[in-house]
């Protein structure tokens, strides 16, 4: 079996990975390094090449009534570090944790009345269980299907529901073929869909969000644009592709994402910038994003720093206000992985990833706050229990 166990005992978390490839192993697996008396909720993340409706049954017959809720990966953060083709998971202590999670089946439907139903049930599910006040002891996780082109509808009407609460999350991938993904709940792996999840705990946290990009001088401005789609035609009133690539000094036909992960565009609000990434060129000149672009919008170009030392720079803050961390969960979106496989660097990158306790997944878009974003590293840094605190 590809089983490794990691685990900070009596702390609230236990973390785990399979490298395993058939179904049955990656459950047993799990369960081994997972299953425990005061286990209450578990989380994973796993690459989309796993015969998913096998593992679902698989997951359900090691694991039984336990709550599960995960999705696919454009790739996976484990325990050592970055992973492919492996599922990486976290179990949390009911002691520590109270967690309730629904599934969002209709996303093209969602609409605010249903967010405030759905909020208001989840706070009450927590609350049946609570290990802390709901204010200011809360947060929520969301899993979208990254294919859905519905997040901003989700993200919006879930902001307006949640509050006070700090919202973040990630687009479930699919190994980059963008086929199909998929999210996980109750026993089965669904598409067209999102899950949320709502995490309340005494323990100390900080909901974070963070990109190595800065701006440039460089705009394009969105002329037309199909918006159902997250297609641009055209900018600047010229063929879209076409001058983007003129933009970054590249021919047209070397179009493609690791030009993308190396050449991004923003967004710029409220004097910050919030990146927009290309997901492909399309035969007649168009781009099709990650992201909602609407017409008239100005996109600028962004400059790529140091990934390693904006990681760093993270961290050292997080550090600073809530000590070494229990555990991270990270969304980090693929493109930046891309741009780690293309400059090098992922040995120092995952130094700190381990250091730092991060699980997570290389998602196809990041969500801060009600906002869906690109080219980000997104999550929650959860402390460490204090003395005497349970």
């Amino acid at each position: 079996m590809g089983l490794a166990q990691f685990s900070f005992d009596n702390e609230g978390i236990t973390t785990a990975v399979s490298f395993a490839q058939q179904a049955e192993e990656v459950a047993e697996d799990l369960a081994q390094q997972l299953l425990n008396p005061d286990l209450g909720f578990v989380l994973f993340f796993c690459s989309a090449e796993y015969d998913l409706p096998a593992l679902s049954k698989a997951l359900t017959r090691h694991f039984g009534d336990m709550p599960l809720v995960g999705c696919t990966t454009a790739g996976e953060i484990t325990p050592e570090g970055y992973g492919r083709g492996c599922i990486s998971a976290i179990g949390f202590d009911h002691r520590n944790f109270s967690i309730a999670s629904v599934l969002i089946d209709e996303m093209e439907r969602f609409s605010l009345y249903d967010a405030q139903a759905l909020v208001d049930n989840l706070i009450s599910d927590c609350r049946s269980n609570a290990v802390a006040p709901i204010k200011d002891h809360s947060f929520a996780l969301t899993l979208l299907d990254g294919l859905s082109s519905r997040e901003e509808v989700v993200l919006a009407a879930l902001s307006a529901a949640l509050g006070s609460i700090p919202h973040f999350g990630g687009s479930a991938g699919d190994d980059n073929h963008l086929t199909h993904t998929h999210v996980y709940y109750n026993g089965q792996f669904h598409n067209g869909a999102a899950v949320v999840v709502l995490i309340n705990t005494h323990l100390d946290f900080e909901v974070f969000t963070t990109h190595h990009l800065q701006p440039s001088t460089e705009k394009l401005v969105v002329t037309k644009v199909d918006s159902d789609s997250r297609r641009v035609l055209e900018f600047n009133a010229e063929p879209a592709a076409k001058e983007y690539a003129r933009l970054i000094g590249r021919d047209l036909d070397e179009l493609d994402m690791h030009i993308f992960s190396s050449h991004p565009l923003a967004v710029k609000i409220s004097e910050r910038y919030y990146p927009r990434a290309i997901q492909q060129t399309n035969p007649d000149q168009s781009l099709t994003f990650y992201c909602a672009v609407e017409n008239g919008i100005v996109l600028t170009a962004m400059n790529t720093t140091s990934l390693l030392d904006n990681v760093n720079q993270l961290f050292q803050g997080l550090n600073q206000r809530l000590g070494e961390p229990l555990i991270t969960i990270g969304c980090d979106c693929f493109l930046r992985r891309l741009e780690i496989d293309s400059k090098g660097g992922q040995h120092a990158i995952e130094e700190v990833l381990q250091k730092q306790h991060v699980i997570g997944f290389n998602t196809y878009g990041e969500q801060f706050n009600g906002m869906h974003i690109n080219q980000t590293f997104t999550g929650v840094a959860i402390g460490r229990p204090k003395y005497g605190q349970r």
